[in-house]
């Protein structure tokens, strides 16, 4: 009896630059023992095309071809690889990931092991001092800091609103404050009511600023106070202060309650002209005329 084979089906086999040579020449490697890959004469032939078909894809890392070749070579001994439809498809991932994770591990000094686990990989490549024309200290927001003193420090919310340990109660700058609007010919009424709904809105948001965000654009409550747009803006930077970083170090920045949360008194704050100046102006005249 004789036996025919295609030509074609056999050439294919042996030719390990197609799916189907590749797999059964890993299957004969496989099964040749140790020695197999030094004994086979195409196993050279096979590590020559790979460093050729890798080679782009290796300087593209700025890696050495052979590195790409080794991923290669690792990737052939598994046996997904074997048994993959298309085995070039997964060798040529595997030396994809090999080489990123390869150059990844270069810049940031470690091994691949270490690269290839996300919290490290994060990390960008470090830089020496003198890669950059520009000193390190002039953009590196690390070192934008200055020395606060301790009148610059603001409370947090608890403080300004609470604390037993603080130079002066809330309770107590509320009512100096209160007091410094009468003597500035604001209706009593209008002061407290005012005072008690900027505390209270102080007290939510947690800081000056987002409370006098928050207040500046509440109309439902300048209406129900009774209270021009003119001397609601005003009241506001008085008792907050200007929220301009510019001012943040100034009296005119810290505001009123934080003022007399600070020590200061009722007293220095009446010496205080342009703080004086811009209640009087703006205290209400409840003249049925007058815009709102």
């Amino acid at each position: 009896m004789t036996t025919t084979t295609n030509p074609s089906t056999e050439s294919s086999r042996d030719d390990f630059t197609t799916g189907e040579g590749l797999r059964a020449l890993l299957h004969r490697l496989h099964t040749g023992g140790e020695d197999a890959w030094v004994n086979d004469p195409v196993a050279r032939d096979l590590m020559e095309f790979a460093a050729e078909k890798y080679k782009a894809l290796a300087r593209k890392h700025r890696l050495d071809t052979w590195e790409a070749v080794a991923a290669a070579f690792d990737a052939m001994q598994n046996r997904s690889t074997l048994e993959a439809r298309d085995p070039w498809a997964i060798i040529t991932h595997a030396v994809r990931i090999t080489c990123i994770y390869e150059e990844r591990a270069q810049g940031l000094l470690c091994s691949v092991h270490q690269a290839r686990r996300s919290h490290v990989s994060a990390f960008h490549d470090p830089e020496r001092f003198s890669d950059r024309d520009t000193a390190l200290s002039d953009y590196h927001p690390a070192f934008h800091v200055s020395d606060d003193l301790p009148s610059d420090i603001e409370p947090n919310s608890h403080d300004l609103l609470g604390s037993a340990q603080a130079c002066m109660s809330a309770t107590s700058a509320a009512e100096d404050a209160i007091a410094l609007l009468c003597l500035l010919d604001w209706p009593t009424d209008t002061a407290r009511a005012s005072v008690e709904h900027v505390c209270g809105a102080l007290t939510k948001a947690g800081t000056r600023q987002s409370a006098y965000e928050a207040l500046r654009r509440d109309r439902h409550a300048r209406v129900l106070l009774d209270l021009p747009r003119r001397a609601w803006t005003a009241l506001l930077r008085a008792l907050l202060g200007n929220p301009h970083p510019a001012y943040a170090a100034t009296s005119a920045g810290r505001g009123v309650l934080l003022r007399l949360l600070l020590g200061e008194t009722l007293e220095l704050l009446l010496r205080d002209d342009d703080l004086i100046l811009a209640l009087a102006v703006a205290a209400p005249r409840h003249r049925g005329g007058e815009q709102r």
